[in-house]
């Protein structure tokens, strides 16, 4: 008895992942070529929009949502066959690098470095 019906469970991955953009440009150059590609479900005027978006956005974080596919995500689960991708939805955004480097600038709990703060 598989009847399938009603029984559909889905989990939401939340993946927080600091990449370094070593070529803006070249990053640009590889988001535009997704969306001028004809098998990419857009009009004319959508990819113009969505290519403008790209170019005038100079940290990368536009350009680099266009290159993340459901597919790829569903690479850091290794053998797993029995789940499908359905959808990813990942926010791009700047950041100041990896925070393991920027935390010495803050104090944390448990991480004081002595800086005689007196209360």
């Amino acid at each position: 008895m598989s009847d399938e019906s009603g029984t559909e469970r889905y989990l939401r991955l939340t993946v927080e992942l600091t990449v370094e953009v070593l070529d803006i440009e070249a990053l640009q150059a590889t988001a535009l070529k997704e969306i001028n590609d004809p098998e990419t479900d857009l009009d004319d005027d959508e990819r113009k929009e969505q290519a403008e978006m790209v170019s005038a956005d100079d940290s990368g974080a536009t350009a680099l949502q266009w290159l993340i596919e459901p597919d790829h995500v569903l690479g850091l689960i290794e053998h797993v066959e029995q789940i499908e991708p359905r959808e990813a939805v990942l926010s791009v955004e700047p950041s100041d690098g990896p925070s393991d480097e920027e935390d010495d600038d803050h104090d944390h709990d448990g991480h004081g470095h002595g800086h005689g703060h007196g209360h």
